[in-house]
């Protein structure tokens, strides 16, 4: 396997571009949920909300993607889309019902609605609004420009470095709410949180216009535009990629473990287990610090130890994390647990995106982003917080809100499913591998007979 140097510019611009995008989706992904929490005071907008953005996120993929491919550009989709990116996270501000004074649906509907029900189907909105532009710019064009800058000898360093940079960004935007929202127990400064987030991506999206090397890839156009979108799901594209799309499945399973518990974690350990203010800050950066510098050390070694041999025992990690969290309540259990389930879960996302990566044709990154976005966001975050939601009601706990509704609180069975589902993504990695072996001997074989006929010309 040829060892390919990563130049420092791409470095720079992966973790540049990495780094703020990830801290932009732990906005959406994390605070987004405690933000929808505290507006509505229901935990019915989580679930909907993640799975309204990733159907949002997953359209937007296979459109930008596949135009981008179209017209051979990433770095305009890239630089401009993380500028309304921040545009749409500032307008977050305005959506707190302490920061408008909302009675009535906008629409003007003539009827009295509960201001918690106004903010908190605004709040879904938006963030599909934000989820657009945040995917087409992301998830589209800066992971199809980093499969391109890479090979097959460093993706499993770079896409380690990359998943750790998704944790990196919730202890920085931790630490940012810690002071603006956590610790301000009287008035937390949700509007300052959303301008200061908001204004970094909008930075990033400037540098990245400056930073980001000129476009080398060749515009295709072999397909109409129509065809292209429909390209990663014709049966005679499944056939040629067979490995491709037994990892995206694979992918798609493990993925559904993470959305299962994730999305409920700071309501856990808010709510549930009473960790708070100062000690949910620390909590928190403890376990991502952790778990960042871990997945970090381990990922140095993936490509040369072989991404085969380190995925199924990252999933055994993940499968023991979340077993960990299921039997805790202490907030030192807690921090143990989230640690190990957090590792695994890393290394589990970095290993597959970068075996995804291995298996995608060069000339069609951008074609089959929308078929990633499909597999390893919208189907895991249409169904993984709802099966969250729905074990949490085995010896649930229900807490009657300020508006008079009684709301289910998420509890330690989301780990214990979790875990369940990690585990059911390693038959088919066992499968994956075993297709790998047949294909390279097929291909080894095919080879031989090539060189033989050569030999007796």
């Amino acid at each position: 396997m040829q060892y390919k140097k990563v130049g420092a510019r791409y470095w720079f611009s992966f973790i540049t571009a990495g780094l703020v995008g990830q801290i932009a989706w732990a906005v959406e992904n994390n605070f987004l949920n405690l933000y929808v929490f505290a507006a509505a005071k229901s935990t019915i907008y989580i679930p909907i909300m993640t799975a309204t953005s990733a159907i949002v996120s997953t359209f937007a993929t296979i459109l930008v993607g596949v135009f981008s491919d179209r017209i051979g550009k990433r770095k305009i989709f890239i630089s401009f889309g993380y500028i309304i990116w921040g545009i749409t996270i500032i307008l977050f501000a305005f959506l707190m019902p302490s920061n408008a004074n909302l009675t009535y649906f906008p629409i003007g509907l003539p009827m009295v609605a509960n201001v918690g029900v106004i903010s908190g189907t605004l709040i879904v909105i938006m963030d599909c609004i934000m989820s657009f532009f945040g995917s087409g710019a992301s998830d589209a064009c800066f992971n199809a420009y980093v499969t391109e800058k890479t090979n097959e000898g460093v993706r499993g360093k770079v896409d380690t470095i990359l998943s750790t940079l998704s944790l990196v960004s919730i202890i920085l935007v931790s630490l940012i709410g810690g002071v603006l929202i956590q610790n301000s127990s009287h008035h937390p400064y949700w509007d300052i949180f959303f301008f200061v987030l908001g204004g970094v991506t909008i930075v990033a999206g400037i540098v990245c216009i400056f930073l980001l090397p000129s476009d080398s890839i060749s515009p295709n156009k072999n397909q109409s535009y129509a065809q292209n979108l429909i390209h990663g799901f014709k049966p005679s594209v499944i056939k040629k990629n067979p490995i491709l799309y037994i990892a995206l499945f694979g992918f798609l399973v493990f993925s559904i473990a993470g959305q299962i518990f994730m999305p409920y974690l700071m309501v856990y350990a808010q709510q549930t287990l009473g960790i708070i203010n100062e000690q949910f800050t620390i909590s928190i950066g403890i376990i991502i610090f952790c778990s960042c510098v871990l997945a970090a050390i381990i990922g140095q070694f993936v490509d040369r130890i072989g991404k085969n041999r380190v995925l199924i025992p990252a999933v055994g990690i993940a499968v023991v994390g979340g077993i960990i969290m299921f039997c805790v309540t202490s907030q030192v259990g807690a921090i143990l647990g989230g640690i190990v389930i957090m590792c695994g879960n890393l290394l589990g996302i970095a290993i597959f995106g970068a075996k995804v990566r291995d298996y995608t044709p060069h000339n069609e990154a951008g074609l089959l982003q929308g078929v990633r976005m499909i597999f390893v966001v919208m189907f895991p975050m249409v169904t993984g917080p709802y099966i969250g939601q729905g074990v949490s009601y085995i010896q649930g706990k229900f807490i009657q809100n300020e508006f008079g509704d009684w709301v289910i609180l998420p509890n330690k069975y989301i780990f214990l499913f979790a875990s369940i589902f990690f585990a059911l993504s390693i038959p088919i990695i066992i499968y994956m591998i075993k297709k790998e072996k047949e294909l390279s001997n097929t291909k080894a074989i095919v080879e031989l007979n090539v060189n033989k006929k050569i030999n007796k010309k």
